[in-house]
């Protein structure tokens, strides 16, 4: 859990880094995604083959995903009212195809376990 927090915290100062880019409108969307997934996502990713996520922790996870999303895509104008609005996850998760912070997690760490159950009894983990 604390290795978890760590990781959210380095998460968040990268973030905090970067975040101009990523409001910048000099910027398109899909160097801001490029962006996010080459500067943020590998500072979560460390060690995370090792976690063991509790629901709490998916969720932060998550929400720090969806600000980050929300910051990159801006908000929406409502076509009823016309008024700028945040947009819903539905609407995030259609225009980042990629798979949630969280599958990519539990995926990468399959995979490890995979390679720790090919190992022989000689090696150590």
């Amino acid at each position: 859990m604390v290795l978890i927090m760590s990781r959210l915290r380095l998460e968040n100062a990268c973030y905090h880094s970067v975040q101009n880019l990523l409001s910048s409108r000099l910027l398109s969307k899909n160097l801001k995604i490029k962006i996010y997934r080459t500067i943020i996502l590998p500072v979560v990713w460390y060690g995370c083959e090792t976690w063991s996520l509790t629901l709490r922790e998916e969720r932060k996870l998550r929400v720090f995903e969806n600000m980050v999303l929300r910051r990159i895509f801006r908000p929406r104008r409502d076509e009823v009212t016309g008024e700028l609005r945040r947009m819903h996850i539905e609407e995030l998760n259609d225009l980042y195809s990629s798979p949630n912070i969280v599958r990519v997690i539990k995926s990468r760490r399959m995979r490890w376990a995979g390679h720790v159950a090919c190992m022989g009894e000689e090696r150590g983990v």
